[in-house]
Protein backbone atom coordinates (compact mmCIF):
# COMPACT_ATOMS: atom_id res chain seq x y z
CA UNK A 1 0.00 0.00 0.00
CA UNK A 2 1.30 3.44 -0.89
CA UNK A 3 0.92 6.14 1.68
CA UNK A 4 0.98 9.44 -0.24
CA UNK A 5 1.25 11.55 2.91
CA UNK A 6 4.11 13.82 3.93
CA UNK A 7 5.62 11.02 6.06
CA UNK A 8 7.44 9.92 2.90
CA UNK A 9 11.02 11.09 2.61
CA UNK A 10 10.52 12.46 -0.91
CA UNK A 11 10.18 16.10 -1.85
CA UNK A 12 6.78 17.43 -2.82
CA UNK A 13 6.59 18.00 -6.57
CA UNK A 14 4.56 21.12 -7.32
CA UNK A 15 3.11 20.91 -10.83
CA UNK A 16 1.91 23.93 -12.82
CA UNK A 17 -1.76 24.98 -12.72
CA UNK A 18 -4.01 23.58 -15.45
CA UNK A 19 -6.40 25.50 -17.66
CA UNK A 20 -9.45 23.99 -19.34
CA UNK A 21 -7.62 22.68 -22.44
CA UNK A 22 -5.15 20.74 -20.27
CA UNK A 23 -7.99 19.49 -18.08
CA UNK A 24 -9.81 18.24 -21.19
CA UNK A 25 -6.64 16.41 -22.28
CA UNK A 26 -6.95 14.30 -19.09
CA UNK A 27 -10.70 14.04 -18.39
CA UNK A 28 -12.94 12.21 -20.86
CA UNK A 29 -15.87 14.51 -19.96
CA UNK A 30 -17.17 17.20 -22.30
CA UNK A 31 -19.85 19.89 -22.19
CA UNK A 32 -22.19 19.91 -20.41
CA UNK A 33 -20.62 17.45 -18.00
CA UNK A 34 -17.10 18.75 -17.44
CA UNK A 35 -17.25 20.31 -13.98
CA UNK A 36 -13.70 21.60 -13.39
CA UNK A 37 -12.76 24.94 -14.96
CA UNK A 38 -9.26 25.36 -13.59
CA UNK A 39 -6.65 23.63 -11.42
CA UNK A 40 -4.95 26.22 -9.21
CA UNK A 41 -2.59 24.04 -7.17
CA UNK A 42 -1.28 20.55 -7.77
CA UNK A 43 1.20 18.60 -5.67
CA UNK A 44 1.97 15.39 -7.53
CA UNK A 45 0.25 12.40 -5.93
CA UNK A 46 -0.75 14.34 -2.81
CA UNK A 47 -3.14 17.28 -3.20
CA UNK A 48 -5.02 19.26 -5.81
CA UNK A 49 -7.06 22.46 -5.70
CA UNK A 50 -9.30 23.84 -8.40
CA UNK A 51 -12.64 25.45 -9.07
CA UNK A 52 -15.81 25.53 -11.11
CA UNK A 53 -17.49 28.82 -11.92
CA UNK A 54 -21.20 28.22 -11.40
CA UNK A 55 -23.32 30.28 -13.79
CA UNK A 56 -27.03 30.61 -14.43
CA UNK A 57 -26.34 29.19 -17.92
CA UNK A 58 -25.73 25.68 -16.51
CA UNK A 59 -28.27 23.32 -18.14
CA UNK A 60 -29.21 21.72 -14.81
CA UNK A 61 -30.64 25.01 -13.50
CA UNK A 62 -33.53 24.72 -15.99
CA UNK A 63 -35.04 22.04 -13.78
CA UNK A 64 -33.23 22.38 -10.41
CA UNK A 65 -35.11 24.52 -9.45
CA UNK A 66 -36.78 27.08 -11.71
CA UNK A 67 -37.03 30.35 -9.81
CA UNK A 68 -34.72 29.11 -7.02
CA UNK A 69 -31.65 27.58 -8.73
CA UNK A 70 -29.42 25.28 -6.64
CA UNK A 71 -26.51 23.20 -7.94
CA UNK A 72 -27.50 19.55 -7.39
CA UNK A 73 -25.54 17.75 -4.68
CA UNK A 74 -24.73 14.84 -6.99
CA UNK A 75 -23.06 17.28 -9.40
CA UNK A 76 -21.06 18.77 -6.54
CA UNK A 77 -19.83 15.25 -5.80
CA UNK A 78 -19.10 14.65 -9.48
CA UNK A 79 -17.07 17.87 -9.65
CA UNK A 80 -15.00 16.71 -6.67
CA UNK A 81 -14.54 13.28 -8.28
CA UNK A 82 -13.37 14.88 -11.54
CA UNK A 83 -10.83 16.95 -9.63
CA UNK A 84 -9.71 13.76 -7.88
CA UNK A 85 -9.23 12.05 -11.25
CA UNK A 86 -6.88 14.87 -12.24
CA UNK A 87 -4.89 14.19 -9.06
CA UNK A 88 -4.77 10.44 -9.72
CA UNK A 89 -3.47 11.12 -13.23
CA UNK A 90 -0.25 12.50 -11.67
CA UNK A 91 0.82 9.21 -10.08
CA UNK A 92 2.59 6.56 -12.19
CA UNK A 93 -0.17 4.01 -11.47
CA UNK A 94 -2.80 6.42 -12.85
CA UNK A 95 -1.09 7.55 -16.04
CA UNK A 96 -2.84 6.31 -19.15
CA UNK A 97 -5.71 4.89 -17.07
CA UNK A 98 -9.37 5.78 -17.02
CA UNK A 99 -10.28 6.73 -13.45
CA UNK A 100 -13.96 6.27 -12.64
CA UNK A 101 -16.07 7.19 -9.64
CA UNK A 102 -16.32 4.05 -7.48
CA UNK A 103 -17.79 5.23 -4.21
CA UNK A 104 -18.41 7.93 -1.64
CA UNK A 105 -18.55 7.97 2.13
CA UNK A 106 -19.05 10.53 4.88
CA UNK A 107 -20.84 12.93 2.53
CA UNK A 108 -22.10 16.08 4.20
CA UNK A 109 -23.75 19.05 2.50
CA UNK A 110 -23.20 22.24 4.48
CA UNK A 111 -24.36 25.10 2.25
CA UNK A 112 -26.23 25.57 -1.04
CA UNK A 113 -24.33 26.40 -4.22
CA UNK A 114 -26.11 28.89 -6.48
CA UNK A 115 -25.46 30.78 -9.72
CA UNK A 116 -22.64 33.28 -9.41
CA UNK A 117 -20.70 31.15 -6.91
CA UNK A 118 -17.13 30.04 -7.43
CA UNK A 119 -17.08 26.42 -6.26
CA UNK A 120 -13.54 26.03 -4.83
CA UNK A 121 -12.51 22.39 -4.42
CA UNK A 122 -9.69 20.45 -2.79
CA UNK A 123 -8.83 16.74 -2.83
CA UNK A 124 -6.14 15.04 -0.76
CA UNK A 125 -5.02 11.55 -1.75
CA UNK A 126 -5.30 9.45 1.41
CA UNK A 127 -4.74 5.94 0.05
CA UNK A 128 -3.51 4.43 -3.18
CA UNK A 129 -3.63 0.70 -3.67
CA UNK A 130 -4.12 0.16 -7.39
CA UNK A 131 -6.56 -0.09 -8.89
CA UNK A 132 -8.19 1.92 -6.07
CA UNK A 133 -7.49 5.48 -4.96
CA UNK A 134 -9.20 7.21 -2.04
CA UNK A 135 -9.40 10.94 -1.44
CA UNK A 136 -10.63 13.30 1.21
CA UNK A 137 -12.45 16.12 -0.60
CA UNK A 138 -13.98 19.44 0.38
CA UNK A 139 -15.49 22.39 -1.46
CA UNK A 140 -16.07 25.97 -0.43
CA UNK A 141 -17.89 29.08 -1.60
CA UNK A 142 -16.46 32.36 -0.30
CA UNK A 143 -14.40 30.38 2.23
CA UNK A 144 -17.48 28.66 3.65
CA UNK A 145 -17.59 24.85 3.55
CA UNK A 146 -20.31 23.62 1.17
CA UNK A 147 -19.62 19.88 0.93
CA UNK A 148 -17.20 17.30 2.27
CA UNK A 149 -16.81 13.68 1.23
CA UNK A 150 -14.42 10.76 1.03
CA UNK A 151 -14.34 9.68 -2.61
CA UNK A 152 -13.08 6.42 -4.08
CA UNK A 153 -12.00 6.05 -7.70
CA UNK A 154 -11.05 2.95 -9.63
CA UNK A 155 -8.24 2.98 -12.19
CA UNK A 156 -9.19 1.04 -15.33
CA UNK A 157 -7.38 0.23 -18.53
CA UNK A 158 -8.59 2.44 -21.37
CA UNK A 159 -10.46 0.75 -24.23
Amino acid sequence: MTEPRSEQNTEDILLPPKRIREIMDTLPHRYPFILVDRVTELIQGKRIKGYKNVTINEPFFQGHFPGDPIMPGVLQLEALAQLGVLLLSTVPQGQGKLAVFAGMENVRFRRMVTPGDRFDMECILTKLRPPIGKMSCKAYVDGELTIEADITCSLLNRA
